[in-house]
């Protein structure tokens, strides 16, 4: 599959470099500077492989142009799984070329394998892996994932993620006093044990022909950082991630609320219909990557903006502020998914009406029909 071309899209970071020689990761690039030549696609279809909910009584619906149609179980005595997470399986077409391309791997491989299995998604058509950000619902089934699916999937696999802070420690706080719990980290060995080269996306990347990344997403609009995790900046035996490649070096060990600098969008531009824009969590802001995704692609239409806004946990004016600010995009569609919240879907349909699509675990979304 043509991923990035050698000549124009990769070279290693010096800083990146070090730290490979040290822990012996070579299987970590750093996606070149500049702008990119987005493609247009055809067709995208989404099957939702894992979501935080479940409705086996999921009717089909259409808005602009855009479908909805349920997915259900083989075995009508294994129901499909939701978890606190997503996945997402994305198939674009461009003319006769297809492509497969895999966003994320909910919280446990349990759920993300036996989805797949139940639902005959096939492994094997994968060409490409995507990871959104660092947080533990979105890569926590990844390398049971590998475990059973690698050896059926291209022998040069490229996971395209956003920046180095993808490999931090996180945290969470519980209980009464607020104490800290491991919410995990992903260990860039763990992948280099799978055969799978990660390509860092800091600046925008073409994948596969067909799809766009935003980079690093600038924060423009009115949009916060909600409460979520705290992060430590700490390299340790080549666990961990670098501080030093984002920050002063006194941030070296500390445990800060995570401003998530590494989270990046998933984006395709559709043919006379404009950008489709993927947030899995949207923890920089949903306008600020919608934003981004225009900027880096030239594109102004937006068609649709789908996945996890991370607006669950809002407050009702901001809420309301938020989906003013949504709305001025314009996108002809909007799909709530995940950490969204049933307070911002509520809102939306109020200031979006019969622009909205709700979608449940198994769903399939088709764009382009």
């Amino acid at each position: 599959m043509p991923d990035l071309s050698r000549r124009d899209a990769l070279k290693m970071s010096a800083g990146l470099a070090m730290t490979a020689a040290a822990g012996g990761f070579s299987c970590i690039e750093l996606a070149k500077a500049g702008p990119i030549d987005v493609p247009t696609i055809d067709k995208l279809s989404v099957r939702v492989l894992v979501d935080s909910a479940s409705d086996i009584f999921f009717r089909p619906q259409e808005v602009s142009g855009v479908k909805t149609e349920p997915g259900r179980s083989a075995d009508s005595k294994r129901p499909l799984h939701s978890e606190w997470g997503l996945s997402l399986y994305l198939e674009p077409q461009r003319g006769d070329e297809k492509r497969t391309f895999l966003l994320d791997y909910g919280w446990t491989p349990e759920v993300i394998n036996g989805n797949m299995e139940l639902m005959n998604v096939d492994a094997s058509r994968i060409d490409a892996l995507i990871m959104s950000h660092g947080h533990f619902d979105h890569w926590g089934g990844l390398l049971g994932f590998l475990d059973r699916h690698r050896k059926d999937m291209p022998a040069d696999l490229t996971m395209y993620a956003g920046g180095e802070d993808n490999f931090c420690q996180r945290y969470v706080k519980m209980g009464s006093m607020g104490e800290l719990s491991d919410f995990g980290m992903l260990d860039r060995r763990d992948i280099a044990k799978h055969d799978v080269k990660v390509v860092l996306c800091e600046s925008p990347v073409v994948i596969g022909g067909q799809a766009f990344t935003t980079g690093k997403i600038k924060r423009s609009s009115i949009e916060k950082v909600l409460p979520n995790s705290l992060v430590e900046f700490k390299l340790k035996d080549g666990a961990g991630c670098n501080a030093s490649h984002y920050l002063p070096a006194e941030m070296e060990g500390k445990i800060v609320p995570d401003e998530h600098i590494h989270e990046h969008a998933t984006c395709f531009n559709l043919k006379d219909r404009g950008l489709i824009v993927i947030s899995s969590c949207g923890h920089v802001g949903i306008v600020n990557s919608v934003r981004q995704a225009m900027e880096v692609s030239g594109v102004q239409k937006i068609h649709a903006i789908m996945g996890g806004f991370h607006l669950g946990p809002a407050p009702a004016d901001y809420l309301t502020q938020v989906v003013a600010e949504i709305s001025k995009l314009n996108p002809d569609v909007l799909i709530p998914m995940h950490c969204s919240g049933l307070n911002f879907t509520q809102e939306a349909q109020r200031q979006m009406p019969g622009r909205v699509l709700t979608t449940t675990t198994g769903t399939r979304i088709t764009f382009g029909i």
